[in-house]
């Protein structure tokens, strides 16, 4: 499900992962990102503790979040090394990743049988 503020300047979509008997699940936003992804929020329900996932968009395969045995409500804002236009070497800046017409992918492991989690992704148009 997919949010825009009054500005029009930021989304919120939100997905809910469900865990199959595995305690794995793949799930994926409703609609496509055009934006920089300004900050993802996993919100713990009854998954296991120690939860792993791995959030990446769908085509590029740009990661955006992977993080193991994970026990609570957790936010992180990614980003990616600044390059120079001249050269290609990094630069010691970071930057908002910015998904143009894909999808947000989410890969949940150790999650527990039939749980879930909710992923909240605030999208910078």
């Amino acid at each position: 499900m997919a949010i825009r503020d009054a500005s029009g300047a930021f989304t919120l979509h939100t997905v809910t992962v469900t865990t199959d008997a595995s305690g794995d699940a793949t799930a994926y936003t409703d609609t496509p990102i055009f934006g920089a992804v300004w900050s993802i929020t996993y919100v713990k329900t009854n998954y296991a503790n120690g939860v792993d996932f791995t959030i990446t968009g769908e085509t590029t395969t740009q990661s955006l979040w992977t993080d193991t045995d994970i026990n609570a409500t957790e936010t992180v804002y990614p980003r990616a090394l600044e390059n120079v236009n001249t050269s290609g070497a990094q630069t010691t800046t970071y930057t908002p990743i910015v998904l143009a017409g894909e999808r947000i992918k989410i890969v949940v492991a150790q999650g527990g049988n039939a749980k879930t989690g909710t992923f909240r992704i605030v999208v910078k148009r």
